[in-house]
């Protein structure tokens, strides 16, 4: 059932809610939660259709802000709230309000958010584009439990990716994490198998791909071992390589939906990692309303090793450690304190050797 409501309030909107549930006979409201999209009038479709596709999961009331932006000057001035009720087969398992703004009250979407939430229910917010670069902070961000965003719809992910870690707040994620899900499941089950000790990573995927990134900054920070990234033709993630003292460990999928897991001393086993769709994504992110650690440990360690590069090559411009400086296109080796330790004698001894030798030969003069 559909209900058009033209130059609306958000009153008349709750109205329309409870005339339609009367008229489909179910009266109770049996949702779980609301989830507010934010998006623009080119990917509402396909954010609404992945929504409804997940209530089935997860029976929710959906709002859809649609910011509608005149070109006018004229019409900037003349504030305006159409709205669209679906309830019934028209809305999954629950409710959808599509709300369309005009004029000055987009920049106060969240008063006209605010009164169609449900009462005693967690708020999850979802920008499938042209998320804030600081959600928490985002006047309808601060109305929920949890903030989703999708660096991979930003022109620059990487550099999303950097700014995000310096905002964050717990409730924030992304849905480039998400998507990596089973392949941290995955190499998490690899490692479980054996007794080896892991030496170095390397992360093959597509340029400018923010899983890709999140994966390396993930292996990274649990391993405290070096990351390397490679490029490849995708799609997406397409293989991560683990060099061990007992051999290498490969999990390479090059078809994007079979991948291949190969240990050292065991068959190859195929194994299904494929590409999931949006609605799979949203779903998982609303199994859980509590802040991901795990998430804003990555995203923190991804960040001190991109901001350690800069300093690098500054080190090397001036002359001083060139030698040992990696290039600007090498990925940065972080050597965890346990190494930083186990090369300090050996240091201390070559500096010792260094002072005995002039000594030595002016004895000899």
């Amino acid at each position: 059932m559909k209900i058009d409501l033209t130059d609306t309030t958000a009153s008349k909107i709750n109205k329309a809610l409870v005339q339609g549930r009367r008229a489909i006979g179910t009266p109770a409201v049996g949702m779980v939660l609301t989830l507010v999209i934010v998006t623009d009038e080119e990917n509402a479709y396909d954010a609404l259709k992945a929504a409804s596709d997940a209530s089935h999961e997860h029976p929710s009331r959906t709002l859809v802000v649609i910011k509608r932006v005149s070109r006018s000057p004229r019409d900037r001035t003349q504030s305006r709230l159409d709205a669209e009720v679906r309830v019934g087969a028209d809305a999954g398992t629950g409710e959808t309000v599509v709300l369309r703004l005009y004029g000055e009250v987009v920049d106060h979407a969240q008063s006209v958010v605010l009164p169609l939430l449900l009462p005693d229910a967690p708020v999850v917010v979802w920008w499938p584009v042209n998320a804030p670069l600081d959600p928490a902070n985002d006047p309808l961000g601060a109305l929920a439990q949890r903030r989703v965003t999708d660096t991979y719809a930003a022109e620059q992910p990487v550099r999303d990716l950097t700014t995000r870690s310096g905002t964050y707040t717990p409730g924030d994620t992304d849905l480039s994490w998400t998507r990596i899900t089973p392949w941290r499941s995955m190499l998490a089950a690899a490692l479980d198998q054996v007794t080896c000790k892991v030496e170095s990573v390397e992360v093959e995927g597509e340029e400018f791909n923010p899983s890709c990134e999140l994966l390396a900054m993930w292996l990274g920070d649990r391993l405290g071992v070096p990351v390397q990234r490679s490029l490849s033709g995708g799609p997406g993630l397409t293989a991560v390589r683990m060099a061990t003292d007992c051999g290498p460990i490969v999990l390479d999928r090059a078809d994007g939906s079979l991948a291949t897991l190969s240990i050292e001393g065991q068959p190859d086993r195929a194994v299904a990692l494929k590409r999931r769709d949006t609605a799979e994504l949203i779903a998982e992110e609303l199994r859980r309303l509590d802040p991901d650690d795990t998430y804003a440990s990555a995203l923190r360690f991804g960040v001190e090793r991109l901001n350690a590069a800069p300093a690098a090559q500054e080190t090397a411009a001036t002359g001083e450690g060139a030698a040992q400086e990696p290039a600007a296109d090498e990925p940065v080796a972080v050597e965890t304190p346990v190494e930083e330790a186990a090369k300090a004698p050996a240091q201390q001894a070559a500096k010792k050797t260094a002072r005995k030798v002039p000594a030595k030969k002016a004895a000899a003069k």
